[in-house]
């Protein structure tokens, strides 16, 4: 095994990307015990600085991370953890703790993140199915009702793209999105496996793809 190159502290900084959609969830730390820990169960964990003690992801919040690969940088001293993040990586609620953009305090929301958000939303009404609640009332309609819907914005989607009204497109593809998001939470797919899926695909053989995306 290669000497990594841990710290005074006995820690090395962690690097944690998204598998599939190659976003960067969060920075941590972990030392020798957390490697290990990591590698035997494949599931990321860390070394909290703060509370001073190994931390296993998603201990208390449910959001683990599950290790696809593990890389090192080549001074030996950084790790590159790529994972399929079970829910939100960031304590905050954000799928990533990278939503902010310095120099206008501002909040920033790559496409990715925003639908992990509104994944998460869905997945909360899905459970409580409170009154008055749009997501609740597809829910409570069954299969039937939620396949309908995606096939009805579909059908809307393609037809504001032969009209070629930019506004209207996109108007019909949010919400044709949003009810593929309830589709798949109904199913309780993760956005994450799509994500892991779609990565995958890009290693594959040109003559593997439908003739139609090549």
């Amino acid at each position: 095994m290669v000497e990594l190159k841990f710290d005074e502290r006995g820690l090395i900084p962690v690097v944690v990307q998204e598998y599939g959609s190659n976003e960067v969830l969060m920075v941590a730390y972990m030392n020798k015990e957390a490697l290990q820990k990591t590698l035997e169960t494949g599931h990321a964990h860390y070394w909290s600085r703060s509370r001073q003690r190994l931390w296993h992801k998603g201990e208390t919040s449910g959001n683990y991370q599950i290790v696809k690969e593990i890389l090192y940088d080549c001074d030996e001293d950084t790790l590159l953890l790529k994972v399929q993040q079970v829910g939100n990586a960031c304590h905050t609620g954000h799928h990533s703790c990278f939503f902010r953009k310095l120099g206008d305090g501002g909040e920033v929301s790559p496409s990715s993140t925003v639908l992990h958000e509104v994944q998460q939303v869905i997945r909360e009404r899905i459970k409580k199915l409170p009154q008055g609640s749009y997501v609740a009332k597809l829910v409570k309609g069954g299969e039937d009702r939620i396949w309908k819907k995606v096939a009805e914005e579909s059908v809307e989607t393609i037809l504001a793209f032969k009209e070629h009204e930019r506004k209207h497109l996109v108007y019909e593809a949010a919400d044709l999105l949003f009810h593929l998001l309830v589709m798949l939470t109904y199913e309780g797919i993760d956005l994450s496996e799509v994500w892991q899926e779609l990565g995958g695909r890009r290693w594959k053989k040109k003559e593997e793809y439908p003739s139609s995306l090549t």
